[in-house]
């Protein structure tokens, strides 16, 4: 098998902000060859760093976490001189990644049918927040509105008596740039025994609702909901959040199987026969009483305590970490989650690599993502146009950026 498993593939990003820009990075991750087209102003992602509630740095990390290893060049597609460099894209494209909002792409013949006749073998990847279809199928949408509002999700992130919060940006956006990824590699699967390209789309929508599946299909299967989450009140006090003496919060999940080895563990295997709570009546009666015992129990120690006797019994939990501290985490280098990162600056010399791994086929290296323009005379050059045209593009706006290529990054 080839190191690069990718290595050829050619693809045109043409998406902005996350989803669609990190499905071209998992495949720029195996080697495909990516091409980053964003208009004469840029992707307004670029300056994310600088936009709160976004964590505010000197370098522009979320650029690079989602554009990295790219080459790049600007391109105004409002400009009549661009629907030959749009041509020329498609027609050398395996794959063409799209998430301009389908009145807009109309407008700037970008769908579907307005480019598949250039190429036969063309991966179209379509993203939208509500879908293609549906009285919302034109609505502008981000992660925290399709993904997280509508999809029932922001509803259930919360404990009882609390209003919705704010989730954490992004994280809608790569959970889908993974379905994205995961439907262009099926339509080239399916273009390997066909010879066909293939249209292929999901939206913000359904990759919240896939997230939310477990209570939404009981929703639809007419099942009798708990409720919010309550600590002091929960539906099982075995899986609940609680804290350590140490000021640590962390979640304990234990199936029934491991009880009398918990309360042991924990030394009160009383709480076993204790009556108010030896029957699951009782139990269900008397959850706030047994969440304060347990409440008390785990405060009395600090966590590396209760990290020592929880793995021991191999039950499971999590410590509840901030940024700061998952940083730290030895799992995330001895498992390459985060790895290099090649030329973006001296305070961002590590990256995330994307989630998927294929044993025994490396990645390639991370690099930094590209300068605004930065490739916009190397790529013309390749799709055939003379320096006399590209002079022409530069002259009348439809390109921007440097007139030389610079060394790629």
């Amino acid at each position: 098998m080839s190191d690069n498993i990718f290595s050829g593939l050619k693809v045109v990003d043409l998406a902005s902000f996350i989803a669609g820009p990190n499905a071209a990075v998992i495949l720029s991750d195996f080697g495909a060859d990516v091409i980053k087209v964003e208009p004469p102003a840029g992707d307004p992602w670029r300056h994310a760093h600088q936009m709160p509630p976004q964590p505010v740095a000197e370098e522009a990390y979320p650029w690079h976490l989602v554009n990295r290893n790219k080459r790049g060049m600007t391109l105004d597609l409002k400009s009549s001189s661009a629907r030959q460099v749009v041509e020329r894209l498609v027609q050398w494209a395996d794959v063409l990644i799209v998430n301009t909002p389908h009145p807009a792409r109309k407008r700037l013949r970008l769908e579907y049918d307005d480019v598949a006749h250039l190429n036969a073998r063309l991966v179209y990847a379509d993203l939208t927040g509500f879908g293609a279809k549906g009285p919302d199928a034109d609505l502008p949408g981000f992660d925290l509105t399709s993904y997280w509002a509508r999809s029932g999700l922001l509803s259930q992130t919360r404990d009882a008596g609390a209003p919705p919060t704010w989730p954490v940006a992004g994280s809608g956006d790569n959970a889908t740039a993974v379905g994205i990824y995961s439907a262009i590699v099926t339509a080239l699967y399916c273009r390997e025994r066909t010879g066909k390209g293939s249209y292929v789309s999901t939206s913000l929508l359904a990759e919240g609702i896939w997230a939310a599946s477990v209570s939404i299909q009981a929703a639809l299967s007419g099942a009798k909901f708990y409720g919010l989450h309550d600590r002091m009140n929960p539906a099982n006090a075995a899986m609940n959040v609680y804290q350590a003496a140490d000021g640590t919060w962390f979640v304990l999940l234990v199936t029934s199987d491991k009880l009398a080895a918990v309360a042991k563990a924990i030394g009160r295997p009383d709480l076993l026969t204790d009556p108010r709570f030896s029957e699951p009546a009782k139990l269900m009666a008397n959850r706030p009483q047994l969440s304060a015992i347990l409440d008390e129990i785990f405060r009395a120690q600090p966590m590396p305590h209760w990290h020592q006797v929880f793995s021991g019994i191999h039950v499971t939990f999590g410590a509840v970490r901030a940024p700061q501290e998952v940083i730290d985490d030895p799992q995330l280098r001895a498992n390459d989650i985060v790895v290099p990162l090649a030329g973006a600056g001296d305070k961002l010399s590590l990256t995330i690599s994307s989630p998927i791994q294929v044993h025994g086929v490396a990645k390639v290296p991370a690099r930094r993502a590209p300068e605004l323009g930065e490739h916009n005379e190397q790529v013309l050059k390749e799709l055939g146009f003379s320096a006399a045209d590209i002079a022409g593009l530069h002259a009348n706006g439809a390109i921007a950026g440097p007139k030389q290529a610079s060394p790629a990054p």
